[in-house]
């Protein structure tokens, strides 16, 4: 009798494998990607608990416990970069979160089908630009003397003299955070705008019915229904609080805003990649990942608490 059933399951997978094999193939790719470039790295975690010499390699470099941690937890420019990294990634998170829900809702309310496309691409299009190609064009428009923004708001009366949005430290934290969001916010409106696509119409005629306007239909009707699509992105995105982006800091930053700009990834490369210095970059990372880890088991358990469905 098994050996019919194993049959039967065999006949019914032969001719769909048969027929959707090249998306099998297809899946390889990224899958040997994750692979080697995830998990095969795993083992070169033990640099973290070595004083790893390059020359010497594993096996002749020498085994100090958590003393690299011990030197890392004790250095001031850890510290102040541990500092910057949380207080700029939560205000990243409180400011750019709810800016690709609006914006996904905004779109989703257009009926001019042209203009919605038109708006869709010049939206996404910022994400796929590097933060060098930003950071350029940021630096130029937002001079103060000579800075498009601050001639246009000198001319319009509103100032006497040029803001400084990326030479005080102060307005270079404002001009940093909303950049980011500007460059986040279209690409992360596409999750929300799928999931939009997945309500019943039948929701919205009942809500019509009832005498609901659109705001109403938005407030009763959209955003309940998209609850769980947030709850989830909110979870992933607690888990990149303790993450920081090199080319967006490098990029964006000068001595006058030193103090704001050195964040984790600043701190890994100075006083590990570029020093030579890899156990204490690899510390620093693994320190990164196991808080981020942390944070979303912990938020996840709290969303189940809340009866949502959670990530896990």
């Amino acid at each position: 009798m098994q050996k019919a059933h194993a049959r039967r399951k065999s006949t019914h997978w032969g001719p769909y494998l048969k027929d959707n094999w090249q998306l099998y193939v297809m899946l390889l790719v990224p899958v040997a990607f994750v692979i080697i470039f995830k998990y095969a790295a795993y083992p070169g975690l033990r640099i973290a608990f070595m004083n790893y010499k390059p020359a010497k390699g594993y096996a002749g470099s020498d085994w100090v416990g958590m003393q690299i941690f011990e030197k890392i937890f004790k250095d001031k420019d850890f510290l102040r970069a541990l500092k910057n990294s949380l207080v700029f990634n939560f205000l990243d998170l409180l400011v750019g979160f709810p800016v690709p829900i609006i914006l996904a809702l905004l779109l989703n309310e257009l009926r001019f089908q042209r203009y919605k496309k038109l708006s869709q691409t010049i939206l996404y299009l910022p994400h796929f630009l590097s933060w060098v190609i930003i950071a350029s064009v940021a630096l130029n428009l937002f001079k103060p003397q000579t800075g498009l923004v601050n001639i246009l708001m000198m001319n319009a009366g509103w100032i006497d003299q040029g803001v400084p949005f990326l030479t005080e430290k102060w307005h270079w934290a404002v001009t940093y955070l909303l950049i980011g969001v500007w460059q986040n916010m279209g690409w992360g409106s596409i999750i929300y705008l799928a999931a939009i696509t997945g309500i019943s119409p039948d929701l919205y005629e009942a809500a019509t019915i009832d005498g609901a306007g659109r705001l109403r239909k938005i407030w009763n009707v959209t955003l309940p229904c998209i609850r769980g699509t947030m709850v989830t992105l909110l979870i992933m995105n607690l888990g990149r609080v303790m993450g920081s982006n090199f080319e967006r800091l490098d990029s964006f930053g000068n001595v006058q805003v030193k103090e704001f700009q050195y964040q984790l990834a600043i701190y890994i490369y100075e006083k590990g990649l570029a020093g030579g210095n890899f156990s204490r970059a690899t510390a620093v990372g693994l320190f990164q990942s196991l808080v981020g880890l942390l944070l979303v088991l912990t938020s996840d358990r709290v969303s189940k608490a809340l009866g949502e469905d959670g990530l896990l």
